[in-house]
């Protein structure tokens, strides 16, 4: 049975008239237990920070934007401690324009969207599940094989390529689970959106 990602913002009967009956399970920072573990906002503690020995964080976003370095705003390393899943984002309105994000706590190198996506964000979520996540990915292994299950996220962008759009955690999570997923060597990688 297929695993499927969709917008957040659909409603149930849309939803059903979709895919008929369905899972549904809410992946993001809003959700119930266990799902919500699956968010990159929740505070699993002591993830590696990349290029940063002896640095570690309680959420893959308080990484990504600990690392991110603004205009008028450089590495922010109070991020990796926020344990709440509340004020993580870091705003262009307050620092200015994104510079891009520091390799490192204290690399002297920025690196470009692209290479943070599969620099940082990739390497820490994808620690995150092979040391936070394996409970729930056995279960949705188990869950996908018998019926449909519909992972709900606010993004559905599975194209680590694509920087027009955030990129979905629902969908790396399925890209997990079919061994598909993205590095910087493998092509462009999206999984089927329906319409």
């Amino acid at each position: 049975m297929p695993l499927i990602v969709e917008s957040h913002r659909l409603n149930s009967a849309t939803l059903l008239r979709r895919y008929g009956q369905a899972r549904v399970l809410d992946v993001t920072s809003r959700g119930v237990e266990p799902w919500i573990r699956v968010s990159p906002f929740y505070p699993h503690g002591a993830i590696p920070v990349p290029f940063s020995p002896g640095y570690v964080g309680a959420s893959v976003e308080g990484i990504w934007q600990g690392l991110k370095v603004f205009e008028r705003a450089d590495v922010d390393i109070s991020k990796f401690s926020v344990t709440t899943m509340k004020g993580l984002k870091r705003s262009v309105r307050a620092n200015g324009p994104v510079l891009g994000h520091r390799e490192g706590v204290h690399g002297t190198r920025l690196l470009g969207y692209l290479d943070a996506r599969y620099t940082i964000y990739l390497p820490t979520y994808l620690w995150v599940i092979e040391h936070n996540l394996q409970a729930e990915i056995a279960t949705l292994r188990q869950l996908s094989a018998n019926e449909t299950v519909i992972l709900l996220d606010y993004e559905t962008n599975a194209d680590v390529t694509n920087l027009q759009k955030p990129l979905s955690h629902a969908a790396l999570i399925k890209l997990y689970i079919e061994n598909l997923w993205p590095n910087a060597n493998s092509s462009s990688t999206s999984i089927h959106q329906s319409k």
